[in-house]
């Protein structure tokens, strides 16, 4: 547990320099800054340094909460203020953070031996809004993932994402230090496959950006995607029975959604990997001073039953952070028109719902297809509120448990609603598909702090739409 004289020493005051030091921790796998302890790194101060022992070698992932005050994601100006971290000197990653309200963050840290070893947390002012003058880090702990499990090859292979430095980049930024202002990585995970060979498995890692500055536009995203974070698969490498990377299997989402051979560096077995492009694809070759290095270590254990966002919503803090991104770029009116590619209404005014269906082949050479959309009835009015908002591209295709959203009118409260129904549609020549609507896994709006609110229980049975019976209740209060 840290001391109150060591926590002013780490926050920069008076004493010396060895004082910065934080008490090691008597736990051989943890560190902390104790139940009530905070560390605070001023822009002018010095780092704080932590002192760590990992009980064996492996893969080192810290846990920290942070808060910047008089940071806001949603002001320009004040947008982040960031902080790197060190692990005895190396450069473990950058830290950005998005204001005041205390939000907690893990992140890898790398191969260590075991031993001691020291985190050092240092203000980067090069790279932090001028409204950025103080991160204060508490509740810090760190966990060994020991050479030999089985989640170490899951550690041992993500990748390390350095920054976006593109010309002319739509969010505004330019320069080497974009990410700290928008389309910044927030989160990573894996999916896990077997491999041809018996006892061989197939890593995916996924990373999800803040927003996307490129690529398909903001409402054809709530529409169709129902968020406005990017969320895409990054690296993908086979491993052997001991976790060992399997030789030419190494691949990463390059630009125009390609899917192209690793041939750039490792650290340690981790892939070095950039984004390069405004909608969030990578190049193999890094140039950027910002470092990414989100945990990867949580699982989408069945992606036929869970939609990616779903994990999203295990991190509810990521919400205010896309909806300030959207409000601060200027995407977010209060009555978008119907026909505008560009920009949404305040995203608490939307449902968000997450369809599983299936939908049945349709018949060779079909020149169309079916997709589902959702509509919305509120308590007082008659308007049946769609998803699609009235354009056929704009529905569900894909039989991947799917997300989206439905704008509804400003001030909905979910207890305001009072039918859901599922809307099968037809783009081209119908070519006559059944639709099976398996359920809805979540339906949610945000709330005030712009994190999921109440959930709506929209549980149905399934329900089936047809050329002849197009439309199902899902939920009707």
């Amino acid at each position: 547990m840290l001391t109150g004289a060591v926590l002013a020493a780490a926050a920069g005051l008076a004493g010396p320099a060895s004082a910065a030091r934080a008490a090691e921790p008597a736990d051989a796998a943890a560190a902390t800054t104790g139940a009530h302890g905070t560390l605070s790194v001023h822009r002018d101060g010095r780092p704080a340094v932590v002192p760590f022992r990992t009980g064996r070698d492996g893969e080192a992932l810290v846990t920290l909460t942070v808060a910047a005050p008089g940071v806001d994601w949603g002001k320009a100006g004040a947008e982040s203020a960031v902080v790197q971290l060190f692990v005895d000197g190396r450069s473990a990653g950058d830290v950005v953070v998005f204001g005041a309200t205390p939000t907690e963050r893990s992140f890898a840290l790398g191969a260590l031996r075991k031993g001691r070893h020291e985190l050092s947390i240092r203000f980067a002012a090069d790279r932090s809004s001028p409204a950025g003058s103080v991160v204060r880090v508490s509740r810090l702990r760190t966990r060994t993932i020991a050479t030999g499990d089985r989640e170490h090859a899951v550690a041992a292979n993500a990748p390390v994402l350095y920054g976006r430095n593109i010309p002319g980049a739509p969010g505004g930024a330019t320069g080497p230090f974009q990410n700290a202002v928008t389309d910044t990585p927030v989160l990573a995970w894996y999916q896990e496959a077997p491999a041809a060979t018996a006892g061989n498995r197939v890593l995916t890692y996924t990373i999800v950006w803040s927003n996307e500055d490129g690529g398909t536009s903001t409402p054809a995203l709530m529409a169709r995607w129902g968020r406005t974070t990017d969320i895409e698969w990054a690296y993908r490498v086979e491993v052997d029975r001991q976790g060992r990377a399997v030789p030419g299997t190494a691949f990463f989402q390059s630009p125009n959604h390609g899917t192209t051979p690793f041939a750039g560096r490792y650290e340690d077995g981790h892939p070095l990997l950039q984004t390069c492009t405004s909608n969030n694809n990578l190049c193999d070759v890094v140039d950027d001073p910002m470092r990414f290095a989100p945990a990867a270590v949580e699982r989408l254990a069945d992606p036929t039953r869970t939609a990616r966002e779903e994990m999203v919503d295990r991190h509810p803090w990521v919400y205010p952070v896309m909806v300030r991104e959207m409000r601060r770029e200027g995407r977010v009116v209060a009555d978008p028109p119907a026909d505008t590619t560009t920009l949404i209404a305040d995203p608490t005014d939307y449902l968000y719902a997450v369809v599983r269906k299936t939908t049945s082949a349709p018949p060779a050479g079909a020149a169309g297809w079916n997709g589902v959309a959702l509509g919305v009835r509120v308590k007082g009015d008659p308007t049946l509120y769609r998803s699609d908002r009235g354009r056929v591209d704009w529905s569900l295709q894909r039989d991947d448990p799917a997300a989206t959203t439905v704008r509804l009118p400003h001030g909905t409260q979910a207890s305001d609603i009072v039918e859901v129904v599922a809307i099968r549609t037809v783009a081209g020549v119908d070519p006559g598909s059944t639709i099976t609507v398996n359920g809805i896994n979540r339906a949610f709006l945000l709330g005030r702090d712009d994190r999921p609110g109440r959930a709506v229980p929209v549980h149905p049975k399934s329900v089936t739409l047809t050329a002849a019976a197009p439309e199902a209740v899902l939920y009707r209060r």
